[in-house]
C-alpha cells in the first residue's frame, strides 16, 4: 500500500480508508448487498459455509439477523457494508467476529463483489478495520482462509499478516490461520515465497 492507503479515519463505529468508506449495515443495502453475497464466486471462500443468497428478500432477511447479532457484540466486534467514498457505491462487506470455539479470537474477514476485484480495494478495507479494532485496544486480530483461496490468501499477506499455521479448529473445516499484531499493522512486509507445499 502507498502512504495515503495508509490513512485511516475513525469516527465512531465508521471507519474511511483513502477510497472506502466502511460503515453500519442498513436493511436498505439489501439489492447491493446481493451482488456480494449473492455471487457464488464469493460465497463458496466463506468460513463457515454460506450458500448463496438466492433474492433481496433473502438478502433484507440475513442483513436483519447481522444487525441484531451486531447489538450484542462487544466492541470492536461487527460488521460493516464496504462503500467507494468517491461515488457511495456499495461493493462489499467487512467483518471483525469472535472465533469459535470459546469467542477469545477475534477474525477479520472481507468480501467484495467480483466488479471490485484486482483493485486492492480488499486489503485497504482490512487494513481500515485492523486499525478500527487495534484502536479498540486489541492486540492481535486472525484471518481464516480455504486452501486454494489464492485472493484470500493474497489480501491477508497485502493486509500485513503473516501465515501461522493450518487449523481445524475453526467451523470443522480445514483453514490456514493468519495473524496480524498490532505492531506490525504498517509495518510494510517483506517478499517472502509461499513455504506450504501443497497448500494452494
Amino acid at each position: 500500500m502507498s502512504s495515503n492507503e495508509h490513512h485511516v479515519t475513525i469516527e465512531g463505529s465508521r471507519v474511511l480508508t483513502h477510497r472506502l468508506t466502511l460503515r453500519p449495515w442498513a436493511i436498505e443495502d439489501a439489492e447491493a448487498a446481493l451482488a456480494v453475497y449473492g455471487a457464488e464466486d464469493v460465497t463458496r471462500w466463506l468460513a463457515p459455509a454460506m450458500t448463496r443468497v438466492p433474492d433481496v428478500a433473502a438478502m433484507r432477511e440475513l442483513l436483519g439477523c447481522w444487525m441484531a447479532n451486531g447489538e450484542v457484540l462487544e466492541r470492536p466486534a461487527g460488521r460493516w457494508a464496504v462503500e467507494l467514498r468517491e461515488s457511495g457505491e456499495l461493493i462489499g462487506g467487512a467483518a471483525l467476529l469472535p472465533l469459535p470455539p470459546y469467542g477469545v479470537d477475534l477474525e477479520i474477514g472481507w468480501q467484495l463483489s467480483p466488479s471490485a476485484w484486482g483493485k486492492g480495494l480488499a486489503a485497504e478495507a482490512g487494513h481500515g478495520l485492523a486499525h478500527y479494532a487495534f484502536e479498540s485496544g486489541l492486540d492481535e486480530l486472525f484471518a481464516v482462509v480455504r486452501p486454494h483461496n489464492e485472493r484470500g490468501t493474497a489480501t491477508a499477506r497485502r493486509v500485513g499478516m503473516e501465515w501461522v499455521g493450518e487449523t481445524e479448529k475453526y467451523y470443522d473445516l480445514r483453514l490456514q490461520v493468519y495473524r496480524l499484531r498490532k505492531a506490525d499493522v504498517d509495518v510494510p512486509a517483506p517478499p517472502q515465497q509461499d513455504h506450504r507445499s501443497g497448500a494452494l
